[in-house]
């Protein structure tokens, strides 16, 4: 027998960005061995792909998946669209090296990306970094790549304290890095509106960058945008690039008229990429309203000062000021999840009206009566406006594709189940913004490169069975803002590891994925 499985007939697009090629593809075990037109083979499986490309599996740098791939009811939401790895960490959210206290602590602030998994199925024992990735052996359907959780990092010497780090402060956090990067992380991930990493000044940044650039690792953050603007934050970004010679990562942007000229900038003062998912909307926690001033310290810190009524009052006043604003340039946050499941699908607005509140004496007590809340935010402007910055988000040579998918609740943002799909739709067929090689090269070549990921991303001899097998001209996205779970159509089968984990569209039950470490480590 000459292959464990054979993919015949299909059109394969490498990843390269080149054009595609009719070709069969060979796997033995876990790796590709022949890409060519291969005549007179026998195979265990035998897949056929006429009128079907052929391509590697997909990597997605930001998604908030790694709990559901261990067994919650979503974890095939990216491996239905292609995407067979998964990085960590995604804004920094980590829960190791942590003791169990600070780790389920943390679990909590961060619980609203991540929903209601059940504690027994999450040990929080996880004294090192290497303890943690080893939960996912066995478990779990897509492979995960680390990055260093800078949430993590800083509660584990530092606590919550909303204040700038010392100089044994930051040697401690160094440590904690280095042994991440030594574990095989990708990156240091940073969420810098989030607590407790918030507080963090740049030039702990940057102590930390050059850790993690030592061993040819990148910087890769959610910027702080409310606090420095968004020309701001991502100055800042540079500069830690610059500072510390490092590549930085800018996560879930766009091209418009405000970033492009920072993109030329940038092009001239550090090596800066970004991704996006193309969507007229964002997801997060009702948290991220407050002024920064109100979540420094952490949840409990937050919840403290809600207490003393004169600081209440100036929240709820900083919250009906957000509030209005966003109305008035036809921005709207509509509850996704609540440990309550009250208010689902409302705006924050039509919510506060059920009640006879005003919107921000009525977000102010949401805040204090459920445990988390997730929203998904949309901008306002018009669907012509939208399409216009999709065909300039994906043309752009620095832009990567990334769903920052976020697999609970009743009504989650449907990027997690149709950002990948959605791109093949809109941006190619639709728009005709890019080819489809050089959509499956922002998907998989060119991640693999940005992050040191090894072996993924090309279809070549060598490489990971990593494949997708999907239909160019009816692949398409399916979920909505009120039916997020939709699942894609036209990806017909895809292969991790050499083992079939979807086939014929529907989810196969093995679990080949694991833990793929920086090239080089």
């Amino acid at each position: 027998m000459d292959f464990d499985v054979l993919i015949r007939g299909g059109t394969v697009i490498d990843g390269s960005g080149q054009p595609g090629r009719p070709a069969d593809v060979g796997i033995v075990g876990e790796r590709v061995v022949a890409v060519d037109r291969i005549e007179g083979a026998t195979a265990a499986t035998i897949l056929e792909a006429a009128g079907r490309v052929v391509t590697p599996g997909f990597i997605d740098v930001h998604v908030h998946s790694e709990i559901a791939l261990l067994g919650e009811d979503h974890r095939y939401g990216g491996l239905l669209q292609g995407v067979t790895t998964h990085l960590t960490a995604p804004d920094g959210f980590g829960w190791a090296p942590l003791p169990p206290g600070p780790a389920r602590a943390l679990w909590g602030a961060t619980r609203f990306a991540y929903g209601d998994a059940s504690e027994a199925e999450l040990s929080f024992d996880w004294p090192t970094a290497q303890a943690y990735l080893g939960t996912f052996r066995g478990r779990t359907p897509a492979n995960v790549v680390p990055q260093v959780p800078h949430c993590a990092v800083r509660l584990a010497v530092m606590g919550w304290e909303p204040r700038p780090a010392t100089p044994a402060d930051i040697a401690a956090m160094e440590g904690i890095v280095r042994e991440w990067m030594e574990a095989g992380a990708v990156s240091l991930c940073l969420g810098l509106e989030y607590q407790p990493s918030a507080a963090a000044e740049t030039a702990e940044l940057v102590a930390l960058s050059r850790i993690a650039r030592a061993y040819d690792g990148l910087y890769a953050a959610h910027i702080r945008q409310r606090a420095l603007g968004l020309p701001g934050a991502w100055r800042e970004t540079m500069e830690i690039g610059r500072q510390a010679d490092i590549p930085v990562h800018i996560s879930h942007s766009f091209v418009n008229d405000m970033t492009e000229p920072l993109l030329e900038e940038a092009a001239r003062t550090c090596d800066l990429t970004l991704e996006s998912y193309l969507y007229p909307a964002g997801c997060t926690h009702l948290v991220l309203m407050l002024p920064q001033w109100a979540q420094a310290g952490g949840p409990e810190a937050m919840r403290a000062r809600l207490r003393d009524p004169a600081v209440r009052a100036r929240v709820v006043a900083a919250m009906d000021a957000t509030l209005a604003e966003g109305q008035a340039q036809g921005a709207r946050g509509v509850f996704a999840a609540t440990t309550s499941g009250r208010y689902i699908g409302l705006s924050v607005q039509e919510a506060a009206a059920t009640t006879g509140l005003p919107p921000g004496e009525f977000a102010v007590r949401t805040l204090e009566d459920e445990a988390y809340t997730l929203l998904v935010f949309h901008h306002g402007g018009t669907e012509a406006e939208h399409r216009d910055i999709t065909a300039r988000t994906i043309r752009h040579p620095r832009m990567l594709v990334a769903s920052d998918g976020i697999y609970h609740g009743a009504q989650p943002h449907p990027r997690g189940y149709g950002c990948f799909s959605r791109v093949f739709r809109l941006a190619v067929r639709e728009l005709g913004a890019v080819t489809l090689e050089e959509a499956v090269h922002k998907m998989t070549a060119a991640p693999a490169a940005r992050f040191r990921i090894p072996e993924r991303g090309l279809l070549a001899p060598g490489y990971a069975a990593d494949v997708v097998v999907f239909a160019p001209d009816t692949v398409a996205d399916r979920s909505t803002w009120e039916q997020p779970y939709l699942e894609p159509v036209g990806v017909d089968c895809v292969l991790v590891n050499g083992q079939v984990v979807v086939e014929r569209g529907r989810p196969t039950g093995r679990l080949p994925g694991r833990v793929v470490r920086r090239k080089g480590s």
